[in-house]
């Protein structure tokens, strides 16, 4: 009876309930979307740092002169440089390196020659200790002449070949996702990507210079060996090393890590704000009713309710509302996140990599109690000023 009582007196005031139920359901919408962008930003922030994998990045001078050097390296903006393997062998008889892998940057074309227009990642097998350990991850043997991996936004599929300046490439396995530009981007052997490079020059598709491929690679990633320090590394290699930028993957990416910073904070102080704004009209509105049924309390003590029990009907009646606006609320925001998630990211230009599902379930939850939480936060006030009605004063009209 109790129930059914406070249903029927939710369907009777269809605008307040509908006023309760938007208000908890925007704080949901709130609470939970500001989450999950937080949280996959910080998943891509640090995917990214884990696919850069090394302390220290060592590229031609020339390059770091180019606007395009940091979209090329850290959103996979197409683009290439090239170094001559005399400078990288210069570089790897510097003191402390512990590890050390060239790689090699080529950009598709988007004529006949190639099937999509994508940055191609040459990797040396043998040396690599960034990008290998993330393809054993999807695929476990070894990549053929030819073969390529691909990244998990291409539309391309084990077992189907692309076309890459006239030469065609089978596709051996595809990446799981990242949330980076990894995920657009196709990789390869350093022996499949330097005849690409030579295709490229045969065709005169891309202007290499005097640029050898056998005798070339695009940058040198290195890890600092125990005990030593990165930056006395950077500093010997930039003194010693003419025509070549030694740099902090740290440092390349904490213009992106002051960015996600900045979005953390407006988000953050929008989820504040859409609280204590919501707190605030659901105690005006608890209010505004208590007072408009204040006679309406008053019979129905007479007819025996207790005070608890009309303070358990308005309690009860907020918990309804926060569950209803709750679980809107979350839907709203998960329609809005999941299917949008590479338009978020490429409208923040930051890396993005959604929460696992169980975590975005658990995040859900947490919201949709939040807002429960709160709008009862809110109906308390309200369920005390019911249980100190004087039923008399109010029946002769004098309260």
């Amino acid at each position: 009876m109790k129930q059914s009582l406070v249903l029927r007196d939710l369907a009777g005031r269809p605008v307040r309930t509908a006023v309760l139920t938007v208000l908890t359901a925007l704080l949901a919408l709130t609470v939970l979307g500001g989450t999950v962008i937080v949280t996959s930003l910080r998943r891509g922030l640090g995917a990214l740092e884990s696919r850069l994998g090394a302390d220290i990045m060592v590229v031609p001078y020339e390059a770091t002169t180019q606007k395009k050097f940091e979209n090329i390296v850290l959103q996979g903006a197409t683009g290439y440089f090239y170094m001559d393997s005399a400078r990288a062998e210069k570089v790897a008889q510097c003191a402390g390196i512990g590890q050390i892998s060239p790689q090699y940057f080529l950009a598709s074309a988007s004529s006949g020659c190639c099937s999509i227009p994508v940055q191609i990642i040459g990797f040396d097998p043998e040396t690599d200790f960034t990008i290998t350990p993330w393809i054993r991850r999807s695929y476990g043997g070894s990549l053929q002449k030819n073969d390529i991996v691909v990244g998990n936004d291409l539309n391309a599929f084990v077992g189907d070949t692309l076309k890459f300046y006239g030469v065609e490439c089978r596709v051996a396995a595809k990446l799981d996702r990242t949330g980076t530009y990894f995920d657009t981007a196709v990789f390869t052997s350093a022996e499949t990507i330097r005849s690409l490079i030579a295709s490229s020059q045969a065709l005169g598709m891309n202007d290499f210079a005097d640029a050898d491929p056998s005798k070339s690679v695009s940058c040198l990633l290195i890890n600092a060996a125990e005990g030593c320090v990165p930056e006395e590394i950077v500093n010997d290699i930039n003194l010693h090393v003419k025509r070549v930028k030694a740099i902090q993957t740290k440092e390349m990416i904490s213009g992106i890590a002051d960015g996600l910073a900045g979005v953390s904070a407006v988000i953050g102080i929008l989820i504040a704000a859409v609280w204590v704004l919501g707190m605030v009209i659901l105690l005006l509105v608890f209010t505004m009713s208590v007072n408009e049924r204040k006679k309406e309390f008053a019979v129905l003590r007479i007819a025996g309710a207790s005070r608890g029990m009309l303070a358990g009907l308005v309690m009860k009646q907020a918990l309804v509302t926060g569950l209803l606006g709750g679980i809107g609320g979350v839907l709203l925001a998960l329609a809005a996140v999941l299917p949008f998630h590479t338009a978020i990211e490429s409208r923040l230009g930051l890396p993005f990599l959604l929460p696992a599902a169980g975590t975005v379930v658990l995040f859900a939850l947490a919201a949709i109690l939040l807002s429960v939480l709160t709008g009862a936060a809110a109906a308390a006030v309200s369920a005390l000023r019911i249980s100190r009605i004087d039923t008399a004063l109010i029946l002769r009209g004098e309260n």
